[in-house]
């Protein structure tokens, strides 16, 4: 199965990000991969126009605490989309079924409850290699690609102001 480059969209797509502040909350544990994902998102973001000053970074321990941490945002910081960074590496028990389903489900759960976007830039790989990939490796950055859908989904819901 072809994954496409992450990192590669058409830029003329992408609305400004100049007014729009982030929130990204990004996970400690695999932080090889987490800090390349929140850089890949912070550098994207100011390609679109986002200033050093509309984008807040915090930290949580691993990935099964990023929904806490992005509700956080939506509750005491005054943001307009959060991005959620993490790595979740298949292992040899079900600890990663039972991660990845609560960071989805509480992804979710965010959209719903605070009316913005949450956006899930969560790597669900079977190994080291995978995330690699796809945290500026062969397979682009997905921190790129959830920068665009937070830009886009904050352009998405003014449209209809």
């Amino acid at each position: 199965m072809a994954t496409k480059d992450l990192s590669q969209y058409d830029a003329n797509s992408v609305p400004s990000a100049q007014n729009i502040r982030f929130g990204i909350v990004v996970a400690e544990w695999n932080q090889e991969i987490t800090f390349a994902l929140a850089e890949g998102a912070i550098n994207t973001l100011k390609k679109h126009g986002a200033t050093d000053e509309n984008i807040l970074v915090k930290y949580v321990p691993g990935s099964f605490e990023l929904p806490l941490g992005a509700q956080y945002f939506a509750e005491m910081e005054n943001v307009d989309a959060v991005i959620i960074l993490g790595c979740v590496i298949q292992g040899e028990t079900r600890h990663f079924d039972f991660i990845c389903q609560g960071v989805t489900q509480g992804t979710i759960d965010l959209n719903l409850k605070y009316n913005k976007p949450f956006v899930f830039g969560v790597l669900t790989t079977e190994n080291q290699q995978q995330a690699l990939d796809r945290a500026g490796g062969k397979h682009g950055n997905k921190g790129d690609e959830a920068a665009i859908t937070a830009i886009k989904m904050v352009a998405l819901k003014t449209s209809f102001q």
